[in-house]
């Protein structure tokens, strides 16, 4: 995997586990191992300019995606004899830490913790996954908090 992590925010993260956390969610989906991510860390101001282009909502919000190429877990981007092999340029995931604080605040849990969930939604949403109907919301979810529990498996093990 190819990942990309800029952090323009001013506030520090931990990249390493952020990309090792992409490279696990992207592996345990089957994506081809030549695929391109991108993950952006902003401030509020930066994605308050994006949530509003780009949703038409005001204020920042703490996770948006930008799909590159149109994949979907099983299609041209994995690398099974099925399928072709060709690499991809998934696209853009963009967090926000400022929000993401706030909302593991009121979570009771660490920031950190609500960074990587908020990196795996992104993922999921690079990869097709949506949550407008009630049906594609039980599937995003369930997906995101498997990747997550595997995720601190291998996290804890290390």
């Amino acid at each position: 995997m190819s990942i990309e992590i800029n952090n323009e925010s001013g506030v520090g993260v931990d990249e390493e586990s952020l990309v090792a956390l992409a490279t696990h969610v992207l592996g345990e989906m089957g994506i081809n191992p030549l695929a391109e991510l991108s993950i952006v860390v902003i401030d509020e101001n930066a994605m308050a300019e994006l949530h509003e282009k780009w949703m038409g909502e005001p204020g920042p919000t703490d996770v948006l995606a930008f799909p590159m190429d149109e994949l979907r877990p099983g299609g041209g981007a994995r690398g099974d004899s099925e399928s072709p092999a060709d690499p991809a340029l998934l696209g853009d995931v963009v967090l926000c830490p400022q929000v993401a604080a706030r909302q593991a605040q009121e979570a009771g849990h660490a920031t950190a913790d609500e960074l990587e969930l908020l990196c795996t939604h992104g993922i999921l949403h690079l990869l097709g996954y949506d949550h407008a109907e009630p049906e594609e919301h039980k599937e995003m979810f369930g997906l995101q908090a498997q990747l997550l529990e595997s995720w601190q498996e291998v996290r804890d093990s290390r």
